[in-house]
Formats: C-alpha cells, sequence, structure tokens
C-alpha cells in the first residue's frame, strides 16, 4: 500500500516536470513566433525542468529497468561470474555517484554561501539545483537496492531493457497479424467462390 503510493507520487512527479516542460515550450514558441514576444524566464526554467526530469528519472531508470546496457558478454558468463559483474558494476556505480554527490555538495553548499540567484529569476540558484543532491542520493539508493537484490538472488543483474529482444517481439506481432490477415482473406475468397 504504502509502496504503491510511493510508486505513484514519483510516477506522477516525473509526469509533471514533463508536462510542464513540454507546455512551457509550447507556449514560449507560440508567443515568440506568433506575437512576437516572449517569456524572459521560460528558456532558464526550461533547462532546470530537463535537469529535474533527467536527474530524478535516472534513479527511476535504475529501479523499473528502464536503462539501455551493453550485456552481451556478461550473459555468456557462467551465473557465479554474472553475479559477481553484476556486483563489481554496482560498486562502480555507487563510487560514480558518490564522487558526483560529494562534487555536487561542495558546489552547492558554495552557492549558498554566495548567495547568486538565477540569471531569470529571484531564486537561489542551490535550491533550484538541488537537484543534483536529491538526484545522485537517489541513485545510489537504487544502486543499492539492485546490490541488496543480486546479493541475495532476488535478481540476477541490471533488469536492462532488451532492445533486440522487444525488437523480435514486435516483429513476430507484425507476423502474426500478417498471416491472420492472409487466412481472413483466403476465408473470404472461399466464401465468395461458393457463393
Amino acid at each position: 500500500m504504502v509502496r504503491n503510493f510511493f510508486n505513484q507520487l514519483e510516477e506522477a512527479f516525473l509526469s509533471l516536470l514533463l508536462v510542464s516542460m513540454t507546455l512551457l515550450v509550447f507556449v514560449e514558441v507560440v508567443m515568440r513566433f506568433g506575437f512576437n514576444t516572449g517569456i524572459h524566464w521560460a528558456q532558464e526554467m526550461t533547462l532546470l525542468l530537463a535537469a529535474w526530469f533527467v536527474l530524478y528519472g535516472a534513479s527511476y531508470g535504475v529501479k523499473v529497468g528502464a536503462h539501455i546496457g551493453v550485456d552481451v558478454f556478461v550473459k555468456l558468463l557462467p551465473k557465479n561470474a554474472h553475479r559477481f559483474f553484476t556486483i563489481l558494476a554496482v560498486a562502480l556505480c555507487l563510487i560514480y555517484c558518490g564522487l558526483f554527490l560529494y562534487g555536487s555538495w561542495i558546489y552547492l553548499s558554495k552557492m549558498k554561501m554566495i548567495g547568486i540567484e538565477l540569471e531569470d529569476m529571484p531564486v537561489q540558484k542551490w535550491i533550484a539545483m538541488s537537484i543534483l543532491l536529491i538526484g545522485f542520493a537517489m541513485l545510489m539508493l537504487r544502486f543499492l537496492q539492485l546490490g541488496w537484490k543480486v546479493i541475495t538472488n532476488q535478481t540476477d543483474g541490471f533488469g536492462l531493457t532488451d532492445e533486440a529482444e522487444d525488437s523480435m517481439a514486435i516483429a513476430r506481432e507484425l507476423q502474426e497479424m500478417e498471416a491472420k490477415e492472409e487466412a481472413d482473406k483466403a476465408r473470404a475468397s472461399d466464401k465468395g467462390d461458393r457463393s
């Protein structure tokens, strides 16, 4: 129950970011080309919304296994070796996120200390850019969850999106639809001949 609520909240937040960004760009384009005017803060806000969407969405992608990866070599390995390399990859991802998290903390601390505002909006820059900390902290949390699932044998890898398999499934569906259409045409033709 609580997990479903947080999942829906996370998806709603990502949807809100994407819709807001899209609508803002649409309104800005209409105002610029239709009325020769514009919103002076639209570009900066669009960039911030995109940053929030990407950095927040990266952790969601790890959670649902939506990232694309090259795992051909790893899939050929025995199960224990596959688990080892998955855990190694998770550890490297954690180190990477940790470095960015540390750098983000230093950057945002300096922005807060200096008190710089955004160029086009009266908002403290450290507040607007706080997604750096939030995004990388959430990404680290997702990698820790994934590492735990691999260690406890709940999963065997990252659960990456397999584009080749998805494409083959679509191709099979299309072939089945074409075969069905051919069969329907043949039946209709047989009925027409009998009449």
